[in-house]
């Protein structure tokens, strides 16, 4: 759990500059006329995905596997998507359905409720599917070891860390 509540914090502290970026980036947009104003949240979210991509990948996760990127920026924008979708289609409910349409209403919707619920789903799709740990790995055991052989083998393994570290005159 303490591990988890670490990785909590660093996802909270990468998450806090997407909102920043995202915020900004849709503050702008509203501002615009035509297709940038329509399509504010899609732009500014997508410009906050590619900035958290970067904060995820080289600083909370990048212990992590990373031997197929096609396969974990494949599944980081799908995840992404969807958190997008979540986080927009609140704001589009806030607008068509209850008629809020006011650029600080909007903000409220989108950048406060629809975040909240678009960061879990991606919090937990990113560590569970895109980031994935790298698998622990134990020392081989032949299974047919006796107490002897075992004993042998810890007395080389033993040696051998000495002759590694011994000091050079």
């Amino acid at each position: 759990m303490r591990g988890l509540s670490g990785e909590v914090v660093k996802f909270g502290i990468v998450g806090v500059t997407g909102v920043i970026v995202n915020a900004g980036v849709f503050w702008v947009c509203l501002k615009g006329t035509g297709p940038v104003n329509s399509f504010s949240g899609y732009i500014a979210t997508s410009v906050a995905i590619g900035t958290n991509y970067l904060g995820y990948r080289y600083w909370l996760y990048r212990d992590r596997d990373a031997a197929s990127r096609k396969r974990e920026i494949t599944l980081f924008l799908i995840f992404s998507g969807i958190g997008m979708l979540i986080e927009n289609g609140i704001n589009a409910f806030s607008v068509h359905v209850l008629g809020y349409h006011s650029a600080t209403s909007q903000l409220i919707a989108k950048n406060v409720i629809g975040l909240i619920a678009g960061t879990a789903f991606r919090f937990f799709s990113y560590r569970t599917w895109v980031f994935k740990a790298l698998p622990e790995t134990e020392p081989e055991i032949p299974a047919t070891a006796s107490g002897q052989e075992l004993a042998a083998q810890a007395e080389l393994m033993l040696a051998a860390e000495q002759i590694r570290y011994v000091p050079a005159e």
